[in-house]
């Protein structure tokens, strides 16, 4: 067996500064430490913290007033912020910078009198605090044929915008569909679509034609992940989503095999070593990697926690 380990692949800058909040927030403040949704979507990290002592919640009523809250990487809505100052919640925001930018870009275009066309997926955290933006002036399609159906106030005061984890191919698709349909139609000035899942998605397209089998380490509910195994079975390979080595069907390899190993953004690496070390011991595999392109994104901590940080 020949593994080809895909990269980038991996947390992201917005999970990186997102997980490291949460460990600050533990050590600074003592537990437990709330969060509103999961910190990330996956598996591993959730469970990691549940030990140290963070209590996931979907309700600020499940939160003690006056505790420590940290909102997760995903964002949410001015209602759940308004619930947080009259609960007097003590508020880490570890939204990441980029899914700040999709709101902001919501609340302008809002504010100049557009329908917003959101394209995203319903119930998603991300898409459910974007939607909390402007809950009236927005409007959420998932595929081109919703696009089809669309009916509109008012054709010449529209806008889109996307969820930040989505497939680069399918979201292009629907953007030519609404600029087919609605010709006025404007969008951000920068695609909203970020630049981890992009750089992800873009080397398991290169990669996958080298493969027999494709295995994605991710979450069943990590997005980001999800496109990564769509994509690589759009392009006729076998491929699987895994939370870690337990997932893997050895029944999936027979023979000498090339393997496509990648990570959705919120997928811990010591989870993909796992992965390759099973693989090694069961099939003897060879290991190599494959940079697509190097990422040197950073975001800056919370600012409570800057300070914290830097002793001040």
């Amino acid at each position: 067996m020949r593994i080809i380990l895909a990269a980038p692949r991996g947390f992201c800058a917005g999970v990186d500064v997102a997980i490291a909040s949460l460990r600050l927030a533990i050590r600074a403040y003592g537990t437990p430490v709330y969060v509103y949704h999961e910190i990330v979507h996956n598996k591993w990290v959730v469970d990691e913290f549940r030990k140290l002592g963070a209590v996931f919640v979907e309700d600020l009523s499940e939160v003690p007033q006056r505790a420590h809250l940290l909102y997760s990487a995903h964002g949410v809505s001015p209602a759940v912020r308004r619930i947080a100052v009259r609960r007097y919640l003590q508020v880490i925001d570890a939204t990441c910078p980029l899914v700040i930018k999709v709101h902001q870009e919501a609340i302008r275009y809002a504010r100049s009198g557009c329908t917003i066309v959101l394209i995203g997926h319903a119930g998603h955290d991300e898409v459910v605090g974007t939607m909390g933006e402007a809950p009236e002036s927005i409007l959420l399609v998932q595929t081109v044929e919703e696009v089809d159906r669309l009916e509109v106030p008012d054709p010449d005061k529209l806008a889109y915008l996307t969820q930040t984890t989505l497939s680069v191919d399918d979201t292009a698709q629907i953007i030519d569909r609404l600029r087919q349909r609605f010709q006025r139609i404007v969008g951000p000035p920068k695609e909203d679509i970020c630049y981890a899942t992009q750089n992800r998605q873009e080397a398991v397209r290169r990669l996958a034609c080298k493969a027999d089998i494709v295995l994605i380490v991710g979450s069943q509910n990590s997005s980001n992940s999800q496109r990564l195994a769509e994509l690589a079975r759009s392009d006729g390979v076998s491929a699987h989503l895994v939370d870690g080595p337990a997932d893997i069907d050895l029944g999936w390899f027979s023979g000498s095999k090339t393997v496509v190993i990648s990570a959705g953004a919120s997928a811990p690496e010591s989870v993909v070593q796992q992965c390759v070390a099973m693989l090694q011991e069961r099939f003897a595999a060879t290991v190599e990697s494959r940079t697509i392109c190097k990422e040197r994104v950073r975001f800056l901590l919370p600012k409570a926690l800057r300070e914290m940080s830097s002793g001040k």
